[in-house]
């Protein structure tokens, strides 16, 4: 959530940048500052009136002393009369404030000065290439292909258990996946410092509001009903993200300075209700209802993040180098940025089968726009209580690394080469029919 002192300071710049997203969101500052001002002056009139009402209500006790005990009811009469108004001007407060409150909360963050202004992903500047696309002397099968060839993938069964836009992972399918997860929690905690945690995968409202996801986005992630209890829809819903639970989990703590940073990992299977929409990549696994992703979550001191962000992103590439795919990466332009974001990079695997890059990783700066809503903060070394800022990233997301994967190794053959750095997970060196 944007700070409403920054607003009220810096009107135009946040004007500005809000207007760089292209969403038309600008319009609402006026707005917010005229909620703003509006309970500013409520709150001066209560607090006026209950300076008076204490004053007369000294008076009082001293009209009581001299026996003066007519003026004293009067003045009794004049503290009942303020109190009414007081109430009364509580009440108004809340309301001006829920509604302040309710414009602030559906406003994205704010672009960072280091972003480039654009409309949409066309104006993304590719800021690295890493490695060459392979070259095949045959015609390369797509992951479809090879999945069913291998009998690594059951799409028809799926859909018979789930509807369209799951995946059934069958014999090397499900052990390539779960080779895949063990690496990559390895290769964070181990050489990268990230601490492993395993949350809850259903969470409460609260956790998707402080990301950022709720209430903007509130129709795309599946609600979970205890039994078949209709007024139990609402209390919690499957996580789209392990930054969801993860990111939350010192929500409404203040840590001590010398915590920070933290670095968590996580592996989680994310829903998303709104992926597999009709349409072009419907079918196999780019776009699909869950699929397992290990997740990145950093909570740092401010003037740390930007340094912390690039580490990050380097982080998520080396699931890349190290398995030898080849890879491109992006910044987000101001029109192409996810809601809670300040400045994002976008990591995106070759998969030759589709004959495009596929997003395997976003690694974002949120600074403090999701740790105001969480109410996180930190003491720093002088006493200050400030917001930390938090950042998440994809290290990396399955299936689309499936997908590149088995595009990537396949041979002549029809089978799939494991190259030496999964060899140990997956104990062998091919997968084949």
């Amino acid at each position: 959530m944007l700070d409403i002192k920054l607003i009220r300071e810096n009107v135009d710049i946040v004007r500005k940048r809000l207007a760089s997203r292209n969403a038309s969101e600008e319009k609402f500052v006026d707005e917010v500052l005229s909620l703003d001002d509006q309970r500013r002056k409520l709150l001066a009139e209560v607090e006026q009136l209950k300076a008076t009402r204490n004053r007369v209500s000294k008076e009082i006790g001293a009209l009581m002393g001299q026996k003066k005990l007519e003026e004293a009811e009067a003045k009794k009469k004049e503290t009942r009369d303020m109190g009414d108004r007081v109430a009364e001007l509580d009440k108004q407060v809340a309301e001006v404030e829920l509604k302040r409150d309710g414009i602030l909360i559906s406003l994205p963050n704010l672009p960072h000065e280091s972003v480039p202004i654009g409309k949409s992903f066309e104006d993304n500047p590719e800021i690295r290439v890493w490695g060459e696309k392979p070259k095949f002397d045959f015609q390369p099968k797509n992951h479809i292909e090879l999945g069913e060839s291998l009998k690594m993938l059951d799409f028809a069964r799926a859909t018979k258990l789930s509807g369209s836009g799951f995946i059934l992972y069958t014999h090397w399918g499900a052990k390539l996946e779960r080779s895949l997860i063990q690496f990559l929690l390895d290769l964070h905690t181990t050489d990268h410092g990230y601490i492993e945690v395993a949350p809850p995968h259903v969470v409460g409202p609260h956790c998707l509001e402080g990301v950022g996801q709720f209430p903007k986005f509130k129709d795309q992630y599946y609600g979970v009903v205890e039994g078949d209890r209709p007024d139990a829809m609402g209390k919690l819903y499957l996580i789209p993200t392990a930054e969801t639970p993860v990111a939350n989990i010192h929500r409404e703590e203040i840590l001590s300075a010398q915590q920070l940073p933290i670095r968590y990992c996580a592996y989680t299977p994310c829903f998303r209700g709104e992926a597999g929409a009709a349409g072009v990549g419907t079918r196999g696994m780019i776009r699909v209802h869950q699929f397992d992703k290990v997740e990145l979550i950093k909570i740092v001191k401010p003037e740390d993040s930007y340094a912390e962000l690039e580490s990050m992103t380097a982080n998520a590439e080396k699931v890349l180098q190290l398995l030898g795919l080849h890879y491109r990466v992006l910044l987000l332009c101001t029109g192409d940025m996810g809601f809670a974001s300040a400045k994002t990079y976008d990591i995106e695997v070759w998969a030759p089968g589709q004959g495009d890059y596929l997003e395997v990783s976003s690694c974002s700066n949120c600074e403090d726009f999701q740790s105001r809503r969480m109410n996180m903060r930190f003491k720093t070394e002088t006493g200050e209580n400030k917001m930390p800022h938090i950042l998440n990233g994809s290290g990396t997301a399955l299936a689309r690394l499936f997908v590149a994967f088995v595009e990537t190794y396949q041979q002549p053959d029809g089978s799939i080469k494991i190259p030496p750095i999964l060899q140990p997970y997956l104990k062998t060196d091919r997968i084949s029919a």
